[in-house]
């Protein structure tokens, strides 16, 4: 029979050396490693330099998040620390690893873009550092030799290396984890099950999911399979416990301040986004195929051909060299199944999730690089067979160049040069900073394309400490007299208005017709663009009349929220526009600063109670909140909405057993069905499931509570 252990032969342990580097150990396991990552990012600035594009909406966004955090940390100008409660904040659907990574490394080398940059050569430095150690303790130093150039020149990988998203930073952890799982996970007669690798693998997985919580698609299988076999081993038992519990510390406060927003979030960036772009149905063969169909030029067509090839003839060579007329059995050697394991498991459960993207494959990329690194080991050891060792040597090295040159024409091709001096954004906001400097500034963003939009806008605002934001489009056309009433500036757009959805395009050019018309405002500055067009900005008069300021508007909104469905209806209804013109959230001060004051004077005054109640539910501020909803709970004993709010308020601050002790105290529990209803899930999710009847029945009133009436 025919195995790889015997076809790929292990190379003879290397004699015993001194320590030192003059005995050349240390040059020898390292050199190879440096090299690589130091050319690689080399070319990667020499790319960076040559580019001239600006951050598109996703990179863009991920800047924004790190500018936040460093300024959080205050470690970049323009913040300092806020508190961890309102650090966790800052990271409402993302987890906040990467961003605080990303912050810290801009306060070292920069906020531009390019320099920010250097971050992710960090992370590609961690990829290779795990690529090779797994290599090493998976096959020999051979095989690292062979998978550092083979996942430097990837042009998926080479890409993500100049694109500042997340997704590279998500491979690099996403690897560590499976490789410091498989360590532990091994028999103790192969290394595995000590404490160290116990506590290595519980941060990796720990820190992966704090990357970006579409680790788990890659996690979850070796994870349940190493929970499922260590289980049964008394040791391990006590440390996979103790590895559970590290994992949950570091999970669980993020998650705790931003479950809600978490699950809107996915909700919205998977499914919705999956329906808007057209992705194939999940439970489909396009959808099984999507990702494979990649990997050819993902992974690079050469490096993809090698392996193959090493594989054919590693089979080819085996039936003749034993002269069995049958295709011989291949067995791996110890190690590759839970590799093959990870790598299926990763890419069927990626394949799983609704919304598809070429980069979101990238966690399974490392693994399958480690498999072309061995069908490139069977390659070789074949041409050394036949060639010789310094021919087999300088055929490997020419594919490994020809490769590289294949990868670099195709990132010379992506190289964005601008016609213009610099792109339309940059100019419109270094002008607008210009009269502004560094107060608070909102911008209404009516464009929307890869250079042009408010991600972006947003970003190059806040560059040094600047506090200019941009929000984009309000989401209808009812909106646009609020857009007239209240907003300062506004970015306009002739021609095409690069929204990807019809309604889109037409609402932007609604209101630039709206703009342009309106006698309160003026164009103060414009800059070419592409195909022709102009961006244009707009500022309202200085004796351009105004609507009601939000603050005014808040309190009688807030107080609506007494009257039940209808008040909140209406409340989150507004909520969105205020915060699309007033991204600093000025009119939160106001309202607080009125509300004091209120109070000072009539302690019970209930506009002033609800007005802070809802400013602190705003705040996801669960304290808060909880404090003021039960001081209007006395000066209202009759009105069931302040209970009910508290009872939700505490239901989503994990405290179910305390929900369900205020909502059962208010004298109209049973009447009321969506206070019933909180308190009988709190209840449930309390531990309590003999209120699940009383739960089932109370659903449906509630809901129905919650519809709004019809016309």
């Amino acid at each position: 029979m025919l195995s790889w252990t015997t076809v790929i032969s292990y190379p003879k342990p290397a004699p015993p050396q001194s320590n030192g580097l003059c005995s050349g150990q240390w040059l020898r396991r390292w050199l190879p490693l440096l090299v690589v990552w130091l050319v690689a990012t080399g070319l990667d600035r020499v790319w960076l330099a040559a580019d001239q594009g600006v951050p598109a909406w996703d990179p863009a966004d991920y800047l924004n998040s790190a500018v936040d955090h460093g300024r959080a940390l205050g470690l970049l100008p323009g913040g300092g620390w806020p508190g961890w409660r309102e650090l966790l904040l800052l990271s409402p659907k993302i987890p906040p690893l990467a961003s605080l990574v990303h912050g810290a490394v801009m306060a070292v080398t920069g906020e531009e873009p390019d320099q920010a940059s250097w971050a992710l050569a960090l992370w590609h430095g961690l990829l290779l550092l795990a690529l090779d150690g797994w290599a090493r303790q998976l096959h020999s130093p051979r095989l690292a030799l062979l998978v550092l150039p083979l996942a430097a020149v990837a042009p998926r990988l080479v890409s993500l290396r100049v694109n500042f998203t997340l997704d590279l930073a998500l491979t690099a952890v996403t690897t560590v984890a499976l490789w410091q799982l498989w360590r532990w996970q091994q028999p103790g007669s192969r290394g595995g099950g000590r404490w160290v690798q116990a506590l290595l693998a519980s941060l990796g997985v720990a820190a992966a999911l704090l990357v970006k919580q579409s680790a788990l698609l890659v996690l979850a299988a070796p994870s349940l399979w190493a929970v499922v076999t260590g289980m049964g081993q008394p040791r391990r038992r006590q440390q996979l416990l103790a590895g559970m519990a590290l994992v949950l510390a570091l999970l669980l406060p993020w998650l705790h301040q931003n479950w809600i927003t978490i699950i809107g979030g996915t909700h919205r960036s998977v499914v919705v986004s999956a329906a808007n772009e057209g992705d194939p149905p999940v439970f489909s063969m396009a959808s099984l195929l999507y990702y494979p169909r990649l990997w050819w030029q993902q992974l690079g067509t050469i490096a993809c051909i090698g392996a193959l090839l090493g594989l054919a003839l590693t089979l080819w060579r085996g039936l003749w060299a034993s002269r069995f007329p049958r295709f011989p059995r291949l067995s791996l050697p110890a190690g590759w199944g839970w590799l093959l394991g990870c790598t299926v498991s990763g890419w069927l459960l990626t394949t799983m999730s609704p919304n598809k993207d070429a980069r979101y494959i990238a966690p399974v990329l490392a693994l399958l690089i480690l498999w072309l690194s061995l069908g490139w080991l069977a390659l070789i050891s074949t041409l050394q067979w036949w060639l010789g060792s310094w021919r087999a040597t300088g055929v490997v090295a020419a594919s490994l160049a020809l490769a590289t040159g294949h990868t670099a024409v195709g990132r010379i091709a992506a190289i964005h040069r601008i016609a213009g001096p610099e792109p339309p954004v940059i100019s419109l906001v270094t002008f607008l900073r210009q009269h502004t400097g560094d107060a608070p500034t909102t911008l209404v963003m009516a464009p929307g394309s890869a250079d042009l939009n408010e991600y972006t806008g947003t970003y190059y605002g806040r560059l040094n400490g600047g506090q200019l934001l941009a929000r984009g489009l309000v989401g209808s056309s009812e909106e646009h007299s609020l857009v007239l009433e209240q907003a300062e500036w506004v970015a306009l757009a002739t021609g095409e208005q690069g929204h990807s959805r019809e309604r889109a395009r037409q609402l932007s050019h609604r209101l630039g017709e709206r703009i342009r018309g309106d006698g309160r405002f003026h164009r103060v500055g414009q800059w070419p663009w592409s195909r022709g067009r102009r961006v244009e900005l707009w500022q309202r008069r200085a004796d351009g009349a105004r609507g009601q300021p939000f603050a005014q508007q808040f309190v009688p909104l807030a107080q609506g929220l007494a009257e039940g469905p209808t008040g909140l209806a209406r409340f989150m209804e507004h909520i969105g526009a205020f915060h699309q013109l007033d991204g600093h959230f000025l009119y939160q001060q106001q309202v607080e600063a009125w509300a004091n004051q209120r109070r000072a004077r009539h302690p019970q005054a209930t506009d002033a109670l609800w007005s802070m109640a809802a400013l602190m539910i705003l705040r996801q501020d669960a304290g808060g909140a909880d404090h003021w909803l039960a001081q209007l709970e006395t000066v209202l004993p009759e009105n069931p909405w302040p209970t009910t709010y508290r009872a939700a308020v505490l239901l989503i601050d994990w405290r179910p057993w305390v929900a369900r002790q205020v909502a059962q105290a208010h004298p109209r529990f049973r009447e009321e069905p969506l206070l019933k209803a909180v308190g009988d899930l709190a209840a449930v999710v309390g531990g309590d499931l003999t209120r699940l009847p009383a739960l089932q029945a109370a659903w449906p009133r509630a809901v129905e509570q919650l519809s709004p009436s019809p016309p």
